[in-house]
């Protein structure tokens, strides 16, 4: 009886063993996965992560972190995708780290306004408030910085845009190749238009045709004078006179920001005089006012 014992245990500790290295704070890394991280050439393997770590809880939170922020953007009208406005300006986080730090921050926003809540104890209809308000405050205060910086990048790519193409209008008249040109104006240009190049030019060196990779460019920056631009870049290999069409091309980006900026001086012009009127107009009604108050107010009594 000892022995059938003795070897039942064994047998179900080795069992147990078995059981437990299949999970994954039990098992032992791979010996792969050990030496990885001190490979030469920058090829090692990243290690892995712990069960209670950082990388772990986002690998758990992301997916439904990006479901929550996707569905709760489409609620408050954002219509555009993420991902694009986040490759769009260049940013470093990618959607799901994104999402994670969106509901954090939501997260601390509840928590804030409930200790609030607490603390001052208003009536049942303002601590609700309190506590949604905060969260949805923290939520959208991100999201509308995403998409301000989205805003501003266009715009910065619309204004830069005419110098760019007189640029590349004048390398190609010179004798440069278009993904030559390209590739002196991404390197000593600073903008927003040269980092956006930048990209076109790594998307040219993976093996991307030149007029694939502008057309990405021109579909991600959502902006009507590069998808023109790109569509002159297009003829690079049908017009033998490129330069000149892009010059024209430029001519006429520089008339729009031209006439944007003419109605942008009428506008602001208008509402200066808003309060100049107001100004104006106000003593006159009260001198008017007045007497009429004081006529009136005789004849009622």
């Amino acid at each position: 009886m000892t022995v059938w014992l003795l070897v039942g245990g064994v047998l179900l500790w080795f069992g147990l063993i078995l059981l437990l290295s299949e999970l994954r704070w039990f098992a032992r890394r791979p010996l792969a996965e050990r030496i990885g991280p001190y490979v030469p050439g920058g090829m090692g393997l990243r290690a892995r992560s712990g069960l209670l770590s950082v990388a772990s809880f986002r690998e758990a939170v992301g997916p439904l972190a990006r479901a929550l922020g996707s569905q709760f953007s489409r609620l408050f009208g954002v219509s555009e995708d993420l991902d694009r406005r986040l490759r769009r300006v260049h940013a470093d986080l990618d959607v799901t780290e994104f999402r994670v730090r969106q509901i954090g921050w939501a997260l601390a926003g509840f928590g804030i306004g409930a200790l609030a809540t607490v603390a001052v104890r208003p009536p049942p209809a303002i601590a609700v408030l309190l506590t949604l308000g905060g969260m949805l405050l923290a939520f959208l205060l991100l999201e509308q910085q995403v998409t301000a910086a989205s805003d501003r990048w266009q715009r910065s790519v619309h204004l830069e845009l005419p110098i760019v193409a007189e640029q590349i209008g004048m390398l190609l008249a010179a004798g440069y190749s278009l993904v030559g040109a390209i590739d002196r104006v991404a390197r000593r240009g600073r903008g927003a238009v040269a980092s956006d190049l930048r990209i076109v030019l790594a998307r040219i060196r993976q093996g991307v045709d030149e007029t694939t990779a502008l057309e990405e460019w021109a579909e991600l920056a959502d902006v009507d004078a590069v998808d023109r631009f790109v569509a002159v870049l297009a003829l690079n290999r049908e017009a033998s006179d490129l330069g000149r069409l892009i010059a024209g091309e430029a001519r006429g980006m520089r008339r729009d920001v031209q006439r944007e900026l003419i109605e942008t001086i009428e506008r602001r012009g208008q509402q200066v005089w808003i309060p100049v009127t107001v100004a104006t107009l106000a003593p006159g009604v009260v001198f008017i006012g007045v007497p009429f108050y004081s006529a009136l107010s005789g004849f009622l009594g």
